[in-house]
């Protein structure tokens, strides 16, 4: 059944119809300079088919949470932890909300964090919770640039990754990605190359043009057409709009935007104290008025060349701590505490590396751990063992150590699953299930879990054999150690039996 949403008309004066269903299916990119009318199309589209469907809006500069106003959306605060966003996001595809992400009030590197966290948290929903989602993101241009900006290169990758998710497997996932930019030469190309659609506004730069001709199979000098297009004017193309080239005036919406753009206004009246209404504080400002001290007196240059000429004192040496291997213990010992608290949480293996670090680093300066906090690498080894349960005095034995140099042929993201499988051996304990397994690669795929173990036996790191039961049963031989038989097809994670003396 088509379902069509009205958002404007033609130049001919036809109404022009969009597809629901098909860009549900087909995703869509929007174009256009500051003051083409972009945010006016996203609330047109958004009030037409908020009715029938779910819809999550990435507004970083928070103008689209006066839906809630009228449509009943609900306004989801960014100011939270990334860990706070993800479960947020995993309820909202549950319960089938729609919502607003407000982004205001962040930098742009804690906004891409957030938006990240947020959209992998309804990428990575249930199977059972799949349903169709129009996620609109606003100023795409923030949360997936083409080149490395002012930010952190990790924060940068972590919100490209979630954007190219969005649009490139999105769609499998009920997820409908619906992206606006200013500038298409600033937004990365393997996210706007997923859009099937487009609605291109007024453009002046001759590289963002290019691109929106390319985008519509149009030649380069037909992309002048853009500088001429006035405020709310745009040229669509796609399935779930045109199959040629249409322009397009949209229509009328029922909400408004906080902020709006800047009109003139009449100047007050000249006042004959015009200076004193600006120099002389109110009483209100008078209370904060703060007196600076006179600047000191200026330095003889002979003073400041003999300064520089002056050799440099030799820094002091940090001081030691009185009782080093006291101080360790404490680090080591709040490090674990740190890590059980992460264990603790049931989502805790569905989430990105990225993700947990982030919530590591945060918890241990709430702990006051001492000493530098560790690496990404260092956090993601010493998890994986925390993961399979492996303590301190275990790991600093003979056999732990031969396990972990075993360890370190295999990619970051892999390794804990070895060490699960290791643990088991070590103890005597029943092989893990696939279930087990899935959730130490942090998936809820059972499939890829056995294909880890057929790597694994690939490389000669294990034997996996199955009895006459059905049991599966893995040896190491490295270590000469080797698991109980266990069912690999048991719902839940085998308990863990306590590690064997060495």
């Amino acid at each position: 059944m088509k379902v069509g949403i009205e958002m404007g008309a033609t130049s001919g004066g036809a109404t022009a119809m969009l597809d629901l269903e098909e860009l549900l299916a087909t995703r869509l990119l929007v174009q256009g300079n500051s003051g083409s009318g972009k945010s006016h199309l996203l609330r047109r589209l958004l009030e037409k088919s908020a009715p029938m469907v779910q819809q999550c809006v990435i507004d970083p500069e928070g103008d689209f949470v006066t839906l809630a106003d009228k449509f009943g959306h609900v306004v989801v605060d960014a100011a939270r932890t990334e860990a706070e966003l993800t479960a947020i996001a995993g309820r909202i595809r549950q319960h089938r909300v729609s919502v607003v992400l407000d982004l205001e009030g962040l930098d742009v590197e804690q906004q891409m964090r957030a938006a990240a966290a947020f959209l992998g948290g309804m990428f990575d929903a249930d199977r059972d919770y799949w349903y169709p989602v129009l996620v609109v993101v606003d100023e795409a241009q923030l949360f997936a640039p083409a080149v490395a900006g002012e930010v952190s290169d990790e924060a940068r990758k972590t919100s490209l990754g979630a954007m190219t998710n969005l649009m490139c497997r999105g769609r499998k996932r009920g997820l409908a990605g619906v992206i606006a930019t200013q500038r298409l030469a600033k937004l990365a190309k393997n996210v706007a190359a997923e859009a099937s659609n487009f609605l291109m506004g007024r453009t002046f730069l001759d590289i963002d043009m290019a691109r929106a001709a390319d985008l519509l199979g149009m030649e380069r000098r037909q992309a002048e057409q853009f500088r001429d297009l006035k405020r709310g004017d745009f040229v669509a193309l796609g399935p779930a709009l045109s199959r040629r080239p249409l322009p397009v005036t949209i229509g009328t919406v029922e909400t408004s935007a906080r902020s709006t753009s800047p009109k003139l206004t009449p100047l007050p009246e000249a006042h004959d104290d015009a200076r004193d209404l600006i120099f002389t504080p109110s009483p209100s400002e008078q209370k904060l008025v703060v007196r600076r001290p006179p600047p000191p007196a200026p330095i003889p240059t002979v003073d400041i060349i003999a300064q520089l000429s002056a050799p440099k004192p030799k820094p002091e040496p940090p001081a030691e701590p009185l009782f080093p291997d006291i101080v360790e213990a404490e680090r080591n010992a709040l490090i674990d505490m740190v890590l059980r608290e992460i264990l603790d949480d049931p989502d805790a293996s569905f989430r990105s590396v990225a993700v947990l670090y982030q919530d590591f680093s945060v918890r241990c300066r709430i702990r006051r751990v001492p000493g530098e906090l560790l690496g990404l690498s260092a956090f993601r080894q010493k998890f994986a063992m925390a993961r399979a349960g492996v303590d301190a005095a275990s790991a600093a034995g003979e056999t732990w150590q031969r396990v972990l140099n075993l360890s370190a042929s295999l990619s970051d993201d892999i390794q804990g699953v070895f060490l699960l499988v290791a643990q088991a051996a070590i103890a005597g304990a029943p092989c893990p299930s696939d279930a087990a397994l899935a959730r130490a690669y942090g998936t809820h795929s059972v499939s890829r879990a056995r294909r880890l173990l057929s790597y694994f036996e690939e490389r000669g790191l294990l034997i996996v054999r199955t009895d006459f039961r059905g049991q599966r049963v893995v040896a190491i031989p490295e270590i000469g150690h080797e698991t109980a038989p266990g069912d690999p097809n048991l719902a839940e994670p085998i308990p863990e039996a306590r590690p064997a003396a060495e």
